[in-house]
C-alpha cells in the first residue's frame, strides 16, 4: 500500500526593501511574521524599519504604519528626506501613518485590545506595521512576570492585525544577545542584529540574522552599509568582531 505524502504549505514570503538581505533568507520575511531588530545606538535600525515601510508602499502596494515612541514628527519627516524618502507625500496618498506615543499609551492599547492603532490599520488598510523602541515600552514593567504578559499581550493584538510586524530594540554593546529580553527572543519569528563597533579606531557596520522560524540563514556577519539611499548589506564582506 503506497503511502500518501502531505504536502507542506509554502510560507508566503515578503521583499524586505533591504538590498541583498532577502537572498540570505529565502526571499524575505515571512508574511504577517512578527521580526525583531535590534542593535546599539546609531546601529541603523530606524533607517531598517522605515526602509521596510518605504518599499511596501512603494513597491508591493502595501500601506504601512510607523510607531515611535521617541521620535517627533516634523524633524523626523525632514531626516528621512535626506534619504529621498517623502514620508508626508505618502501620508497624504493615504499610504503611511505615523503615530507618535509614549509607552503609557501603548499600555493603555493593550487594556484596550487595539483602540487607535487597530483604526489607523483599518483607515488605510495596512500591511506592514513598525514598533520603534520596543525597549521604551518594556521599561514601564519592572517585575519580569508583568513584563513578560505585556509582551506576551502585545504579541497577541500583533498576531491579529494581519500585518508583518518589525520591532526594533535597543540592544547593550557588550552583552550576551545583544541585550535582547528572554520574552522577546522566544516570541518574535525572527531576530537580526546591526552592530556598529569601533575596531582599531575605525567603526564597522555588521548585520547578523541570528534567527528565523522556517528559513535557513547563513552562519556569517556580513557588512553593513549606510548611504543617502539607506542601507544595503555587502555579500561578499564577513565581518569578525
Amino acid at each position: 500500500m503506497k503511502t500518501v505524502k502531505k504536502k507542506t504549505k509554502k510560507l508566503e514570503r515578503i521583499p524586505t526593501g533591504i538590498p541583498n538581505l532577502d537572498a540570505l533568507i529565502q526571499n524575505g520575511f515571512i508574511r504577517n511574521s512578527t521580526n525583531l531588530v535590534s542593535g546599539d545606538a546609531g546601529s541603523g535600525k530606524t533607517i531598517f524599519a522605515i526602509q521596510f515601510l518605504i518599499h511596501g508602499i512603494t513597491k508591493c502596494n502595501e500601506p504601512g504604519i510607523y510607531i515611535t515612541f521617541e521620535e517627533k514628527k516634523e524633524e523626523f519627516y525632514q531626516t528621512m528626506l535626506s534619504l529621498g524618502w517623502d514620508l508626508e507625500k505618502l501620508e497624504k496618498q493615504g499610504k503611511f501613518i505615523f503615530l507618535e506615543y509614549t509607552p503609557e499609551q501603548v499600555k493603555n492599547v493593550l487594556v484596550e485590545g487595539g483602540g487607535t492603532i487597530e483604526t489607523a490599520i483599518s483607515k488605510i488598510k495596512a500591511k506592514r506595521i513598525v514598533i520603534d523602541s520596543i525597549s521604551s515600552f518594556a521599561l514601564l514593567y519592572t517585575d519580569k512576570l508583568k513584563k513578560q504578559q505585556a509582551a506576551l499581550n502585545l504579541f497577541d493584538l500583533i498576531s491579529k492585525w494581519d500585518c508583518t510586524a518589525l520591532l526594533t530594540a535597543q540592544g547593550k554593546p557588550g552583552k550576551k544577545n545583544n541585550g535582547i529580553s528572554t520574552s522577546l527572543e522566544f516570541e518574535v519569528d525572527s531576530i537580526i542584529i546591526l552592530y556598529h563597533k569601533k575596531i582599531k579606531g575605525i567603526r564597522k557596520r555588521a548585520i547578523e540574522i541570528l534567527k528565523m522560524r522556517g528559513t535557513k540563514i547563513p552562519e556569517k556577519t556580513f557588512e553593513l552599509e549606510i548611504n543617502n539611499k539607506g542601507i544595503s548589506i555587502n555579500t561578499r564582506k564577513t565581518i569578525s568582531f
